[in-house]
């Protein structure tokens, strides 16, 4: 069942767009801007991709609570999660969706980059990313924020798995050596394979004593929900340009004119008037 949407971004552009369009901006700053805006747009791409493969598998389903784009604010720490996936055994699925057009490479000291026009540029590692946003949501359910379900008065704890998902046209470059946590970082049309082999292996006996209702799962998705903090930026700042736009000085300068000379009265001596009969 599909709990949350993904946060509309269109405001954003148009800020950044008008901000971009000011006569006050810099060359340095218009370049930063537009690059901020392809960086949303790509962004939005890569996670609407990963969100129609989500939807298409668990969105109708009430066995699964699906929620995208939610932010989590706990003990002065904060997660961006990109996908949450939570089943009745309360798995929980933290996804992070990176689009990496033409793709990402993990060399043998588990640096990660990504490439763009052919060349491979740094980029910061999205396991490890993703790991601190599971710190942050566990600390979001321990603190009592959004307390888990209980099950015959007790509090149940929920499993975490992270999982990094790259757009199904990416390529992937593995290294040979064992890095932790680069399995978790498949394309967006694994996501279903990946989830039903991690259930599967899952041969705990006393998983069952963790089913929840759905009505419960529903309740525990949409309290995670309300626990959402949409951010707000102030472009102006970031990009260093006023708030408001600065007085621009007339470009002609003033010329200060003599003050204008009285006419003189009309001479009524010479004035002809012709009355009416």
């Amino acid at each position: 069942m599909l709990i949350k949407t993904a946060d509309d971004k269109t405001k954003d552009i148009e800020a950044l767009r008008l901000l971009a369009a000011r006569p006050d901006a810099s060359a340095d700053a218009r370049k930063k801007i537009e690059q901020e805006i392809r960086n949303i747009q790509s962004g939005s791409k890569g996670e609407a991709e990963a969100a129609y493969e989500i939807e298409f598998y668990y969105g109708a389903s009430k066995n699964w609570m699906v929620l995208h784009d939610l932010r989590l604010e706990c003990d002065g720490r904060v997660a961006q999660i990109d996908h949450l996936l939570i089943n009745r055994f309360l798995e929980i699925f933290v996804c992070e969706s990176k689009r990496f057009a033409e793709g990402i490479a993990v060399n043998e000291q588990g640096e990660f980059a990504a490439f763009y026009g052919g060349k491979a540029y740094g980029v910061p590692s999205p396991v490890a990313q993703n790991k601190r946003h599971m710190a942050v949501l566990e600390s979001v359910f321990q603190s009592g924020q959004v307390p888990p379900p209980k099950r015959l008065g007790i509090s149940l704890s929920p499993t975490l798995n992270g999982l990094v998902l790259v757009s199904r046209n990416a390529r992937i470059g593995r290294p040979t050596a064992k890095i932790d946590g680069i399995d978790s970082i498949i394309k967006s049309d694994q996501l279903k394979e990946r989830i039903d082999k991690a259930i599967d292996s899952n041969n705990n006996p006393l998983l069952a004593v963790r089913l929840i209702g759905q009505d419960t799962l529903e309740d525990f998705a949409r309290r995670l929900a309300a626990a959402h903090k949409p951010v707000s930026f102030d472009w102006h700042a970031r990009f260093g340009i006023a708030a408001t736009m600065p007085e621009i000085a007339e470009a002609i300068p003033r010329v200060e004119s003599e003050p204008s000379k009285p006419l003189n009265p009309p001479s009524w001596s010479n004035t002809k008037t012709t009355v009416a009969d």
